[in-house]
């Protein structure tokens, strides 16, 4: 029981460390509340900016990326016991998160500056409606099972695991990858873009349409013809079109 106790703390310490990583990244995105955001900070020479800008986006993409397969899943979980394996990973993916924000070397060239309001307007709503569809994504998959909370919860309670089942609700209807589509409605809404901005941006939006076909080979591999099937039916990113059928 000890045992139990001691994992479930763990993950729950791991969980509000993702919370705090995870609103962190919205006011380093938008420039808001945080003592350090995308566009602050002390200026470094451009091609200082854009090698440790790419190194630590590098950093977060490999962890964020090979951690969640399943070969290294496997061999990590010799090392880590199986129910705080979740919670370990988004432990180090919430911490490399936060090296980024602190390290980050603003680039503050204006790219675009709108000043019609409404422009701004739109553009700031765009910003708040991305962050609320991530958020939303997570909620419609099964969220505490998504950051570990779910795992050290049912080990504490002596459940067994059991897989999560394959569903498509709501968002998952019109698009497979809702989550990522609201991260790069985020990453791109501002009325200000700086070249900082557009670089974090575009490099993340290059890692979300790799790191796509990294996970639905996994999701293929693990659900077979289900998501084969969903995937001719449903479109990757964008709502180009329409299930033929229900799933």
């Amino acid at each position: 029981m000890f045992g139990r106790v001691v994992a479930f703390v763990y993950g729950l310490i791991c969980y509000i460390l993702f919370l705090f990583a995870f609103l962190y990244a919205i006011g380093f995105v938008g420039n808001i509340v945080v003592p350090k955001s995308i566009d602050s900070g002390s200026r470094a020479p451009l091609v200082e900016a854009l090698i440790v800008n790419t190194l630590l986006l590098s950093l977060f993409a490999i962890q964020h990326s090979v951690m969640a397969r399943q070969w290294f899943k496997r061999a990590w979980t010799k090392i880590v016991p199986e129910p705080v394996e979740r919670s370990t990973y988004v432990m180090l993916a919430s911490l490399v998160l936060l090296l980024l924000f602190w390290q980050w070397r603003p680039m503050p060239e204006v790219i675009w500056d709108v000043q019609n309001q409404i422009g701004r307007m739109v553009l700031q709503a765009l910003f708040w409606i991305g962050w609320a569809q991530v958020f939303i994504s997570t909620v419609l998959v099964d969220h505490f099972a998504l950051f570990g909370m779910k795992q050290v919860y049912r080990y504490f309670k002596g459940e067994p695991e059991t897989a999560t089942p394959f569903k498509t609700p709501a968002l998952y209807k019109f698009v497979r990858h809702p989550l990522y589509l609201g991260f790069i409605i985020a990453f791109w809404s501002t009325p200000r873009m700086t070249l900082g901005h557009l670089f974090f941006a575009a490099v993340c939006t290059a890692y979300i349409l790799v790191a796509i076909q990294f996970e639905e080979r996994d999701l293929t591999s693990f659900y077979g013809d289900t998501y084969r099937l969903y995937r001719k039916q449903v479109s990757m990113i964008l709502p180009l079109r329409r299930q033929k059928k229900t799933l």
